[in-house]
């Protein structure tokens, strides 16, 4: 009799008989039992799989996938790919993510390339040689991300194992920078130049970043997972968005333990799921917290679910088990006892400064000073990237650091070169002050390059940055967070105003009931971190993308005209009944309409015609060209310069 002959339950019952007797039996490498003294990195995933189905659950295809084909095994199959100019299928396209590569197809019919670097600190050698493969391989730019990461966009074909000796020949190995494996190593971009910080957090990005490339069995996880280091300082590092989140403390003066710097653990970040990691009360030494995560780590490959992806994040653990229950687990598997202490024994964290990743700051060196640059959202060019390398080297100290606000920050820079470093810096066509609108706004890729965006977000990102600098006199910076689906990678749920994109009907359409399906967007308002920590709530669902500049302008107009005494946006969003809020702002909302339709009769002026219109992306369009004399020939580069840049 075949399998054939049984249905679907009969044959789940008979894999879980059969799993629980390879276990029950001894299957070599299986159980501990066979007399090895270490299982063997993947015996760790298949004995958490043969778990699984021995409780009678299905394995998902990407787990199936996985146990096929460690992802980490696929360098020689690449190459045969790349050798014949084909692009992964199937099974492949996910094995891929585990090298870091992404193919993106049918947004864009091509690869992009994800990044490892820890803490988000490249040397200026490290900058020019990505700029460099991305020119070569790529599509002439990087994209800065919400992991303070690069990623190479476009690579062809032919190529992606040419882009990956690149990166190693640089010293980035992107091992595990994608799929179900943990991603890039955030820490507080100022660590160690910042006046405000409890301890420089860069020698613990790095052996976290060091102990997970040679450690194989971190690789393949039940999903993917974050890890941040926060010291303290002026800019977040967002540790409670990650599954394991490190945020420094000093005990206070006259308690238990001595008064240097600790770190508390927090677990279950994961704010697309609408959840920040919570504290689990443990106090540990720096030099604890990577054997720490070690162990959260080996317990979650055991437990994780790799039945269910949408319940596969370590959340899911901590909401079925209990913290109290996952602790006494990661215990188990500590050589050291973990030490519990009450947050309240712990000194207050210096306030995260909002807009402390751009502009002008002093740093704790003395007579230097540290530069915020603007890219708008994320978008840098090879030949600006190559500037800022040698700017870096020039007055600085070498090394750019991203953020997670899709910016880079240059350090070390002198008192007397901040001038002619500020003027190198706008000469690339970036920026080193900007608007409040602009300096919290945050957009993900959205579906110019990623298959699960629902909507454009960079370019209407930058249509509704433009919309709000012209219309609204902002006095404080204003988080703008812009994703383009549910997976949240702009993390729209802790931002002052979040956009997720959707698909709406067109407005303009002649007969609504047959109207095309166009870019929109559901509005959220009112998230924050670390001090002002909570979740969005919608304000408005499937706003059309060409009415959200208006409708964001009329909230945050009324939000000027009602706030208490200077309050902060999100405070006044909190406070708000959104009933009554989204009644005030339909009556305000016509009485500008009215307004403008009465302006839009009287006699057109200059700045009413197309000639002198404003587009959205001039801002980041590269001042790279030279000057055209040509008035015809202008025009065209102009164009096409905005459409690459959409």
């Amino acid at each position: 009799m075949t399998d054939n002959s049984f249905n679907d339950e009969q044959q789940r019952y008979l894999k879980g008989v059969t799993a629980g007797l390879h276990i029950a039996r001894g299957v070599p490498g299986m159980t501990g039992l066979t007399g090895a003294k270490h299982l063997r990195p993947d015996d760790w995933h298949a004995q958490a799989r043969i778990r699984a189905q021995a409780a009678g659950g299905e394995l998902t295809s990407q787990e199936q996938a996985k146990a096929d084909l460690n992802p980490l095994d696929m360098w020689s199959h690449m190459g045969d790919l790349a050798a014949r100019g084909e692009y992964p299928k199937g099974d492949d396209v996910f094995l891929m993510k585990g090298n870091g590569l992404f193919y993106v197809a049918p947004n864009q019919d091509s690869y992009m390339c994800r990044l490892r670097m820890p803490g988000g600190i490249f040397s200026s050698h490290q900058f020019r040689g990505v700029a460099g493969l991305a020119a070569t391989y790529g599509g002439g730019y990087t994209h800065v991300t919400t992991r303070a990461n690069l990623q190479i966009r476009e690579i062809g074909a032919a190529d992606p194992v040419n882009v990956k000796m690149g990166l190693a020949d640089l010293g980035i190995l992107n091992n595990g920078a994608g799929g179900d494996n943990i991603r890039n190593i955030t820490g507080s971009p100022l660590a160690g130049i910042d006046p405000q910080e409890i301890i420089d957090v860069t020698p613990l990005a790095r052996q976290m970043h060091h102990h997970i490339i040679n450690h194989r069995e971190l690789y393949g996880l039940p999903r993917k997972f974050n890890i941040a280091f926060d010291g303290g300082g002026r800019i977040s590092a967002l540790e409670g968005t990650n599954d394991i989140g490190f945020s420094a403390v000093l005990p206070k003066a006259g308690g238990p333990l001595p008064r240097r710097p600790y770190f508390r653990m927090g677990l279950g970040g994961i704010t697309g799921h609408q959840d920040f990691a919570r504290d689990t009360g443990v106090m540990l030494k720096p030099e604890e917290c990577v054997p720490v995560a070690h162990a959260v780590l080996k317990v979650f490959l055991m437990n994780g679910d790799r039945t269910d992806r949408d319940k596969a994040r370590l959340k899911y653990v901590l909401d079925r088990w209990g913290f109290d229950k996952f602790m006494r687990e990661v215990q188990k598997e500590l050589p050291f006892t973990l030490r519990w202490f009450d947050l309240k024994r712990c000194e207050a964290r210096g306030p995260a400064v909002r807009d402390g990743h751009m502009g002008v700051h002093d740093q704790a060196q003395a007579g230097y000073h540290y530069i915020g640059v603007i890219c708008p959202v994320g978008r840098l060019s090879v030949k600006q990237m190559q500037q800022i390398a040698d700017i870096a080297d020039r007055y600085g100290d070498g090394k750019i650091r991203t953020t997670v606000w899709q910016n880079f920050v240059l350090g070390y820079i002198a008192e007397a070169d901040l001038e002619p470093a500020i003027k190198a810096i706008e000469a690339t066509g970036l920026h080193v002050e900007a608007s409040p609108a602009r300096t919290g706004m945050v957009a993900c890729t959205g579906s110019f390059g990623c298959k699960f965006g629902n909507a454009e977000t960079k370019g209407n990102a930058m249509k509704l940055v433009e919309h709000l600098e012209a219309k609204i006199e902002l006095d404080t910076p204003i988080n703008l967070n812009v994703t383009g689906c549910p997976n949240s990678c702009a993390q729209h749920y802790i931002g002052d105003i979040g956009l997720l994109g959707a698909r709406v009907d067109d407005p303009d359409a002649e007969d609504p009931e047959d109207a095309d399906q166009v870019d929109g967007f559901h509005v959220f308002i009112g998230g924050g971190y670390d001090d002002e920590q909570g979740i969005a709530r919608e304000l408005a669902a499937s706003v059309p993308a060409s009415q959200i500049p208006a409708y964001i302008e009329n909230v945050l107009g009324l939000y000027l005209e009602e706030r208490k005494n200077g309050e902060r946006f999100v405070r006044y969003a909190r406070r708000q009944d959104l009933d009554a809020f989204r009644e005030r702002l339909a009556a305000r909302s016509a009485a500008a309409a009215d307004a403008q339709a009465a302006s839009a009769a009287g006699p057109a002026t200059d700045a009413d015609t197309p000639e002198c219109a404003k587009t959205a992306l001039d801002s980041s369009v590269e001042s790279e060209a030279e000057p055209l004399e040509d008035h015809d020939e202008a025009e065209a580069k102009r164009d096409e310069d905005q459409t690459n840049a959409a």
